[in-house]
């Protein structure tokens, strides 16, 4: 089951047809237990589209309410190989060697929902930054009781020339307008997303393909409950929260993105979700 929001209604596919729904709280709708089963009871009333509709080809809301985006840092090991050659030279790299290994995983606030686009919009890069990259993760979303109900795309924009000068800066390498998307759904599948299922990055420039690589969600060194424990130690979310998971895919260090850049996100089993690069 997929769950999108296009233009403020909910349309859930549902054995390859789609269901609309009118929704006046997003937050009440996805704040729940057991969302998969409240929404295909919902549905069952509903008549479904005519078949041949494709909303994926659609530009997209984040399928979200009003939650927070938390993100979680250094959890495969190429991206604390990574963070450690960005921060080599202001002698940051030890910190990002140390919290890969260490008990406590790294999480931070990433974004609210107007600083986030869905499939289809436009993801900013920083005017004061020279190196510029997205970050592909397979993000949760988990309600206000810790249950992970559901699963998306998200992109946690990064400027790495900023968080390599000074781990410091961190906050202002990662929070700024349109610096995160989610998309182009929430799947709620009955059992927990595969292990095997795959993160796959594509990044175009005037149509053509400057950068492509997957990766294995079982690659992450911690667990999804490993890192929700930790988020919910002392902080409630009143409507649910999301959760980005991390990121192995990292282009090379000669690589920054530019305006007009396409960014193509795909996992398995969630879809595909495709941002464009603008600057304010």
């Amino acid at each position: 089951m997929k769950l999108f929001k296009y233009r403020d209604e909910a349309t859930v596919l549902v054995d390859d047809q789609y269901y609309v729904m009118e929704v006046s709280d997003w937050d009440t709708l996805l704040n729940r237990q057991n969302l998969r089963s409240h929404l295909r009871e919902m549905v069952s009333s509903i008549k479904p589209l005519p078949s041949g509709t494709e909303l994926e080809k659609a530009r997209l809301d984040p399928p979200m309410g009003t939650q927070e985006i938390w993100a979680a840092g250094v959890t495969y090991l190429k991206s604390k190989t990574a963070r450690m050659e960005e921060a080599k030279d202001a002698g940051g790299d030890y910190f990002y060697n140390k919290v890969y290994d260490a008990d406590r995983p790294e999480l931070f606030l990433k974004a609210n929902a107007y600083r986030t686009v869905g499939h289809g919009g436009l993801v900013n890069i920083r005017k004061d930054s020279s190196w510029n990259v997205p970050e592909p993760e397979l993000t949760l979303f988990i309600n206000s009781e810790g249950s992970i109900q559901g699963y998306t795309i998200g992109n946690d924009m990064s400027s790495r020339s900023i968080e390599g000068e000074n781990p410091l800066y961190l906050p202002q390498a990662k929070v700024y307008d349109r610096c995160a998307s989610l998309g182009p759904c929430l799947y709620l599948p009955e059992h927990p997303i595969a292990s095997d299922s795959i993160i796959q990055l594509l990044i175009h420039r005037q149509q053509k393909m400057l950068y492509k690589d997957s990766v294995g969600i079982d690659r992450m060194k911690r667990t999804h409950e490993e890192l929700v424990k930790y988020l919910f130690l002392e902080c409630s979310f009143p409507q649910g929260v999301f959760l980005m998971t991390g990121t192995s895919l990292i282009p090379p260090n000669e690589f920054t993105l530019q305006v007009d850049d396409v960014i193509t996100i795909t996992i398995d089993h969630i879809g595909t979700m495709i941002n464009h690069v603008s600057q304010k």
